[in-house]
């Protein structure tokens, strides 16, 4: 979503890092081209006039011009100002500080990703909060909405409220507050209904579902896609019923990000998860602090590590530590590490969140190379016998053939994965020898990733094929 706002503010900051001491006309000039890189990311203008204003304050005092590194520290006031402007360090969570059941009224208008939101949110209560909780559909108007969110809820394992035909909003959620107590439900969704537009009578029936249901969060559900109009939406609502905090959905989409980047200052209210992906479990607590390194080319190791954390299983992480300190790797750990990197959302996604590495993401991009690549690695370790891939010596040029035709790759295709595979057993006897687990850390030293992997941390190397010394497995997706 920000990477246009991300290139453009890119090139600006490039300028002044490398002019060394500054004037206070170098950075007002810095200033006006951010101006526009905000507004052509569909910022709204007030909040891009007091952002700019904000950072020329502070950038064009004598402690950031005097200072060794002034473009640094501009880099920095400008992170400060798109952390505050996007909520601040602490983004409140949800408050679930009450007597259960406590219920969550999830609204918005038609279309915005309402009904599945709430069935990824009812997800993330139950498997990272441990939560037991129970849905409900309050919407009579559009088509299939209850059956959807059934549908929804028996995907993710949550309970939803029978359907009784012809009960109206107000009934539903007196019935689900009634089932939610008698079930022993700790918190209570409830899926308000929508429409095309803002009018007075989707107002009222919100309001008549808040009186009845006294609900602890109101969240707000918003399209990010739809830019201007998604901060239109938001203020025409808290403007009626009291928003608790927001949730901004498709953030993995291609809009210019100005939503986003608009919502917590126009509105006043916590922009509190992200959706980023059709996928069920993909919705993200939404991190500003985060999101302004990324908006910055800084990188996100921490959302990372989550993500990891999230889909290892332990029994496979603690086999792959304990083949570490031995210092193997075969292919079957290859191809664990190829799935593992579906799992935390693909090249793409790790690429964008890894700091430095906007520009591996561009030739990723610019070469057409995208996850099928991963699929066809993957396709050639199983077309592998269980020999071959514990010893992959044992392929000779017959061998090769064998497995390019079984894969419906070429040898060559098939030389490169065992190139890249013997480079990466290279980096795990690197570990080994530096006492394992322990000797981890100095891989990021001097002589360190380096030595183990050439060219990762400098030109002339870098991933594989992202432009780097190891072969480019892009070609992997011109068949």
């Amino acid at each position: 979503m920000f990477d246009s706002l991300s290139d453009r503010l890119g090139g600006v900051f490039d300028k002044l890092r490398g002019r060394g001491a500054l004037k206070e006309q170098d950075v007002r000039d810095a200033m006006r081209e951010v101006r526009i890189a905000l507004l052509e990311a569909d910022v709204a203008l007030p909040v891009v006039r007091r952002f700019v204003d904000q950072v020329t304050e502070k950038a064009v005092g004598q402690s950031v011009l005097r200072s060794v590194t002034p473009g640094q520290q501009v880099v920095k006031i400008v992170n400060d100002a798109l952390v505050e402007m996007l909520g601040g360090e602490d983004t409140p969570g949800l408050d679930l500080n009450a007597a259960p059941p406590v219920v969550i009224m999830m609204v918005g208008l038609q279309g915005s990703g309402k009904t599945t939101s709430t069935a990824k949110l009812a997800r993330l209560l139950k498997e990272k909060e441990g939560k037991k909780a129970m849905m409900a559909s309050l919407d009579v108007n559009r088509p299939a909405a209850q059956e959807q969110l059934k549908v929804l809820g028996e995907q993710v394992g949550v309970a939803t409220l029978p359907i009784i035909p012809g009960q109206q909003p107000t009934e539903i959620a007196t019935r689900a507050l009634q089932a939610a107590r008698l079930q022993a439900v700790d918190v209570l969704l409830l899926d308000t209904a929508g429409r095309l537009h803002v009018d007075q009578q989707l107002m009222d029936e919100m309001k008549a579902v808040a009186a009845i249901s006294a609900p602890r969060e109101t969240l707000l559900v918003v399209d990010s896609l739809t830019g201007q109009d998604a901060v239109n939406v938001a203020q025409s609502f808290s403007g009626q019923v009291d928003l608790t905090g927001v949730i901004l959905t498709r953030m993995d989409g291609d809009a210019r990000g100005g939503a986003a980047l608009s919502m917590r200052a126009v509105t006043g209210k916590p922009i509190k998860f992200a959706g980023t992906g059709e996928k069920l479990d993909a919705i993200e607590v939404f991190h500003p602090s985060r999101v302004a390194n990324r908006i910055l080319g800084m990188g996100d190791i921490v959302s990372i590590v989550e993500k990891a954390a999230a889909t290892v299983e332990a029994e496979d992480a603690e086999r792959m530590a304990e083949r570490m300190a031995q210092g193997k790797f075969d292919m079957n750990d290859l191809r664990g590490q190829l799935r593992q990197m579906q799992k935390m959302g693909g090249l793409g996604v790790l690429a964008g969140m890894m700091p430095g590495m906007k520009k591996a993401k561009a030739a990723m991009q610019a070469s057409g190379m995208d996850d099928r690549v991963l699929l066809r690695m993957d396709a050639i370790i199983g077309s592998m016998t269980p020999k071959e891939r514990a010893n992959p010596a044992l392929l000779n040029a017959r061998r090769k053939i064998r497995v390019a035709n079984g894969s419906g790759t070429q040898v060559q295709d098939v030389n490169k994965l065992l190139k890249m595979h013997m480079e990466m057993a290279k980096a795990m006897k690197q570990i080994k020898k530096m006492g394992g687990l322990k000797g981890l850390g100095a891989l990021f030293g001097k002589g360190g990733i380096d030595a183990a992997m050439p060219g990762l941390g400098g030109p002339g190397g870098g991933f594989p094929g992202m432009g780097g010394g190891q072969p480019d497995l892009s070609k992997f997706l011109k068949k």
